[in-house]
C-alpha cells in the first residue's frame, strides 16, 4: 500500500472509550499540541450523564471530539475523519459521526465477544452491523502492545492499562503529524513531584504508539494541517469557557481595584469556575464552596454589601434556588455577578449536556416586578470578555447580573488570544464617599440622573449607615408601604437597568445589512450558525446573519435590525424561549422558529437545511 501525506485544510477527530480510558485527558493533549502548533482548533467534551455506568456498555461512553485546521475553527465540527473507539460500545455510540471517508482506530483487544455482547450488538461483527466496514478500518491491538511496551517498567497490570490512552494517543500524533514535546513537558508537569517514576514509562508508550503507526500497513495517509497564517499576532494558548470566565472575573477585580469573593455550591457543569478561582488567592480572589445554593448566593450578597466584586456560581436547578436571593439583591440594588453555565433539564434532567433552557428563568424567574440584566457568552475564548463585561456591568450600575454560559461553552476550548489589561477599560464603581454637610443625611435611593443609578455606600463609613434588606424603602432608605412610593420604586429599577443599553454595542450583521432573510441566534450557537450562513453566502444565498451577546436590554438598533429583512429566523437550543422573548418585545415582525432540545449543540448542516426551508 503507498502511503500518501495530505495538506488537509481541516480534520476532525473523536476520541471515545469508557470513562476510565482516559479520553478527555488524550483528546486535551491533542488539542493542546495543536494550538501550541498554531492551528485553529475547537473542541468539544461528551461526558456520560450517568455516574459510574457499568463498563462496556453505551451509557458509559465518554467522548472528545477535536476539529483543527489552518483557517479559523468555529465549531468542534459535525461529523470526523477518524473515530477512536477504545470498546465496542464506544463504536456503537460514535459510528453515526462518522464521515464517508473517515478513519476508525479500535482496540482489537477489547472486541471480544463478552464486550461486543455488553455493547448490545446483535451480531459477531460489529463493523457489518454499523455499516462501517467500507471505511479505513485499524483494528489495533492496544491493549495487548501496551502491556508488551511496558512489561519491563516495573509497574503492576492495572497501571499498565491506565497508560492504553498514550499509546493510542501516539498513533494520533503520527497520523496527523503532531509534535510530541507539549506531551512531554505535560508529564514532566503533572508527575515530577509526586509521581516521577510513571514519566519515562508514559513517554516510552507514546513512543512505540508512534512507531506501531508508522510501521502497520493499515494506515494508507498521513495529514499534514498548517498553523493558521491570518490569524492575529499576539501569545495565545488554549482555554476552556469555564477557565476564561474565571479569569474574566479576575481581569474585573484588577481593573475595579475590589477583592473577588465567590460563593458557591458545586453543581456540573459550572463547578470547575469555583475551582479556577479557588487557586488565585495571590490575586485576591476568596472563595467559599457553600452548603448550599441558598448559602452560596447569600454569602455573596454579604461581600457586595461589604464592598467586594461578588460572584456566585451555578447551573439552572441552582439558578431556581437561588431566586429569592436575587430578588434581595434587586431589592437593595447591590452589585452581584450570577453564572449559570446551562445544562438539560429540568430537574436533574442531563448534568453533563447542554442546552439554552434557562433564558426564561433568567429573564422572569423571581416573584414581583424584578428587572435583572443578562448577557451571554457566545464562544469559550469570549467567556472571558462576558464575564469582564457582567462584573464592570454589576458594578457601575449596582444591580446583579446574570451570565449566560453552555455546558457546551464552559467543557468546550479553543485558542484564546492572552489579551493586555491595558486594553480593557477601568472600572468605576459609584461609591458614596466624603464627608456629609452638617445636617445633611445620606439618602441611599437618590439616583444619578442620567443612568437611575444609586451610590454604593460601604459599611463603616460615618454618616452613611442605611437600612438594607427585601422590604421596599423610600428614596431617603426609610421603610414604606406607600403604594405610589412603591410603583415609583419599581419602574426606577426597570428604568436604571433600560439604561444599561446606552453602554453596550450595538448589533453587526454578517452579510447584506438588508434583504430576504435574517438569521439570529444567541449563546453557544454562535459559531454554528456563522460557519452555515458562511456557506450559504458562498454558495449564493441572500442571507444575513446577526449574533445576540445582550438580551436584557437588548442593543440599541434592534428593531432598525430587524425592520430591514423580510423575514427572521432564530436559532436556539430550547422550543423558542428568545423568539418568544423578542416578538414580546417586537410583536410587528415574524420570528420562524427553529429549534433543538436534545442535549447537543446545533449541527452545521442542520442550521444550513432549516436555512434552505425558510
Amino acid at each position: 500500500m503507498q502511503h500518501k501525506v495530505i495538506d488537509a485544510k481541516d480534520v476532525v477527530i473523536r476520541f471515545a472509550g469508557d470513562s476510565g480510558d482516559g479520553m478527555q485527558l488524550t483528546g486535551s493533549l491533542f488539542a493542546d499540541m495543536s494550538a501550541i502548533y498554531g492551528n485553529g482548533l475547537a473542541t468539544f467534551p461528551d461526558y456520560p450523564a450517568e455516574i459510574r455506568a457499568p463498563h462496556g456498555t453505551v451509557s458509559g461512553v465518554s467522548g472528545f471530539q477535536v476539529h483543527i485546521g489552518s483557517e479559523e475553527i468555529n465549531t468542534p465540527g459535525d461529523m470526523c475523519d477518524m473515530l477512536i473507539a477504545m470498546n465496542p460500545a464506544a463504536l456503537k455510540a460514535n459510528a453515526k459521526w462518522c464521515k464517508r471517508h473517515a478513519m476508525i482506530l479500535v482496540d482489537e483487544d477489547a472486541f471480544d465477544e463478552a464486550g461486543i455482547k455488553k455493547a448490545g450488538f446483535k451480531t459477531d461483527n460489529p463493523f457489518v452491523e454499523l455499516a462501517v466496514e467500507d471505511r479505513t478500518l485499524i483494528v489495533a491491538p492496544i491493549t495487548t502492545l501496551t502491556k508488551e511496551s511496558l512489561k519491563d517498567s516495573g509497574m503492576d497490570t492495572k497501571s499498565i492499562l491506565k497508560c492504553k490512552n498514550m499509546f493510542t494517543l501516539g498513533i494520533a500524533c503520527y497520523i496527523f503529524n503532531r509534535p510530541l514535546d507539549p506531551i512531554y513537558a505535560y508529564l514532566e508537569k503533572k508527575f515530577s513531584k509526586k509521581h516521577p517514576e510513571v514519566i519515562e514509562p508514559n513517554r516510552k508508550v507514546l513512543n512505540d504508539g508512534v512507531n506501531y503507526a508508522a510501521n502497520v500497513q493499515a494506515i494508507p495517509n498521513t495529514y499534514t494541517i498548517e498553523p493558521v497564517k491570518t490569524a492575529k499576532k499576539g501569545t495565545y494558548r488554549n482555554i476552556t469557557g469555564n477557565q476564561a470566565i474565571a479569569w474574566g472575573l479576575l481581569a474585573a477585580s484588577e481593573k475595579s481595584g475590589l477583592p473577588l469573593f465567590c460563593g458557591s455550591y458545586p453543581i456540573t457543569p459550572a463547578t470547575a469556575i469555583l475551582e479556577e478561582l479557588a487557586i488565585h488567592k495571590s490575586l485576591g480572589a476568596k472563595t467559599l464552596q457553600a452548603e448550599d445554593e441558598i448559602a452560596g448566593i447569600c454569602t455573596a450578597i454579604g461581600a457586595s454589601f461589604a464592598g467586594n466584586l461578588a460572584v456566585t456560581t451555578t447551573s439552572g436547578p441552582g439558578l431556581s434556588l437561588k431566586s429569592e436571593a436575587l430578588g434581595l439583591a434587586v431589592m437593595a440594588e447591590l452589585p452581584l455577578v450570577i453564572v449559570d453555565v446551562q445544562r438539560g433539564g429540568p430537574s436533574t434532567g442531563l448534568p453533563t449536556k447542554t442546552e439554552q433552557t434557562d433564558l426564561n428563568q433568567a429573564l422572569y424567574g423571581r416573584n414581583g416586578e424584578c428587572p435583572i440584566p443578562v448577557i451571554c457568552a457566545h464562544s469559550p475564548a469570549n467567556c472571558f470578555h462576558a464575564a469582564f463585561t457582567a462584573a464592570k456591568i454589576a458594578l457601575e450600575h449596582m444591580t446583579p447580573v446574570i451570565l449566560l454560559s453552555e455546558g457546551f461553552l464552559g467543557n468546550g476550548s479553543e485558542p484564546w488570544l492572552i489579551p493586555s489589561m491595558s486594553d480593557y477599560p477601568a472600572i468605576k464603581p459609584p461609591f458614596a464617599t466624603g464627608a456629609l454637610g452638617e445636617g445633611e443625611r445620606f439618602h441611599p435611593f437618590d439616583r444619578d440622573p442620567e443612568t437611575m443609578v444609586p451610590k454604593w455606600a460601604i459599611p463603616g463609613q460615618r454618616g452613611y449607615e442605611h437600612r438594607v434588606g427585601g422590604l421596599e424603602k423610600t428614596h431617603e432608605g426609610v421603610l414604606s408601604t406607600d403604594p405610589k412610593n412603591h410603583e415609583t420604586m419599581v419602574r426606577e429599577r426597570a428604568e436604571k437597568v433600560a439604561r444599561i443599553a446606552d453602554d453596550i454595542p450595538e448589533l453587526m450583521i454578517r452579510g447584506n445589512e438588508s434583504g430576504e432573510l435574517l438569521i439570529v441566534g444567541w449563546g453557544g450557537t454562535y459559531g454554528h450558525i456563522a460557519s452555515a450562513v458562511h456557506e450559504l453566502q458562498e454558495e449564493g444565498l441572500d442571507v444575513s446573519y446577526t449574533h445576540f451577546d445582550y438580551i436584557n436590554p437588548l442593543p440599541k438598533n434592534t428593531e432598525k435590525v430587524f425592520s430591514s429583512f423580510r423575514k427572521i429566523l432564530v436559532c436556539e437550543l430550547n422550543c423558542g424561549q428568545f423568539a418568544n422573548y423578542l416578538r414580546s418585545q417586537f410583536p410587528q415582525f415574524d420570528f420562524v422558529k427553529f429549534n433543538k432540545v436534545q442535549g447537543q449543540p446545533f449541527l452545521v448542516e442542520e442550521i444550513k437545511e432549516a436555512i434552505k426551508n425558510a
